[in-house]
């Protein structure tokens, strides 16, 4: 099964650069060095900007796009709403912005699920991702974790394999729904493990896991960020980091691949536009959010909600991550057997 090195190479470099920026020229030396540049859109946002979340509130797409809309409307001092509009493995709310007058006041805080596996998942899209959106910041990475109810008699991730395999077709587990990172890293450790379990799809993360700790579901494979909470409440069971590395902020919590080598997977979240937006407020926006998303405070807030900084790129670089993104996790929806399931 493939695996994302590339992804979290560039999020490894980008902590780097998070952290050289801790020394900053004096403020007179950057004004003295650095002209100031010329505002491309200068007459926007003259009124509120909707950002459009395709998740249910409370999960790590959610958490993100209150920290941008708030650093945003701090820079510009215009409102800038968040929308969540779940639904169809985040469907709704893509398509909703695809659709959208394309004048920059509204935008999509999109994942790895809306511009790239849709593609392959599903047999034909009310947009396409290529064509319909215009790729403004990556915003951020996000490792998942393999949880279970306390009640399963399991606490590591090979007794969960032995204890899965025992019983096919028997479990069950909680996603965001079909085609999110949530259902396909669970495909991917099931084909890489001999696993067969049954999917139980929610509108969003915090419900399905307000479900696997009420005991509904047994178990389920989450984003960092609304797991913590639980984790650390003795609500769920954590067993295994989706990356290839431990978390800091889940010390003892080691990666599956220590017991399946090779499996490796974080999903990414992308703010994107209508794709006829204006090239002078793409410029814009792209340039303001990846001049915030850089900054050492921004990077604290990510790693607090269990999100991690990305490098910034430019639009056209943007798309053409967008269009290798598609490939990859082409490949991996294929070889799960789940091509033109929906």
């Amino acid at each position: 099964m493939p695996t994302c090195p590339g992804l979290l190479h560039r999020v490894a470099a980008a902590a780097l650069l998070v952290l050289s920026l801790g020394v900053a020229l004096p403020a007179g030396a950057q004004s003295a060095q650095v002209p100031a540049a010329k505002d491309p859109a200068p007459d926007y946002p003259a009124r509120p900007v909707t950002l459009i979340v395709p998740f249910a509130p409370g999960g790590g797409t959610d958490i993100l796009a209150r920290l941008i809309a708030l650093k945003l409307e701090e820079a510009w001092g215009k409102s800038f709403v968040v929308e969540n509009r779940p639904g169809a493995g985040g469907i709704v709310g893509a398509q909703a912005t695809a659709r959208a007058v394309p004048d920059g006041y509204t935008l999509l805080l999109a994942s790895v699920t809306n511009l790239a596996v849709n593609a392959t998942l599903y047999k034909k899209l009310p947009y396409d991702p290529l064509v319909d959106f215009v790729p403004l910041a990556l915003a951020a990475a996000t490792p998942f974790v393999l949880v279970v109810n306390p009640a399963l008699p399991v606490k590591s991730v090979a007794e969960f394999i032995a204890y899965a395999r025992a019983r096919p077709g028997q479990l069950n587990y909680a996603t965001s729904g079909p085609g999110v990172p949530h259902h396909l890293y669970i495909e991917m450790l099931s084909a890489m493990t001999g696993l067969r379990m049954i999917q139980v799809p929610y509108k969003g993360s915090l419900p399905a896991l307000n479900d696997v700790a009420a005991g509904h579901v047994p178990l389920m494979m989450v984003d960092l960020g609304p797991a913590l909470g639980p984790i650390q409440g003795g609500m769920v069971r954590p067993l295994g980091v989706s990356i290839a590395r431990r978390i800091d902020m889940l010390k003892d919590v080691p990666p599956i691949a220590d017991t399946v080598p090779g499996f490796d997977a974080a999903g990414w979240f992308m703010v994107a536009a209508p794709g006829a937006t204006p090239r002078p407020i793409v410029d814009k926006l792209h340039d303001e959010l990846a001049r915030l998303l850089a900054t050492p405070e921004a990077a604290n807030q990510l790693l607090k909600a269990g999100l991690l900084p990305m490098e910034s790129r430019s639009v056209a670089d943007l798309q053409t991550f967008v269009r290798s993104e598609i490939a990859r996790w082409g490949d991996i929806v294929r070889k799960a057997g789940i091509e033109g399931t929906f």
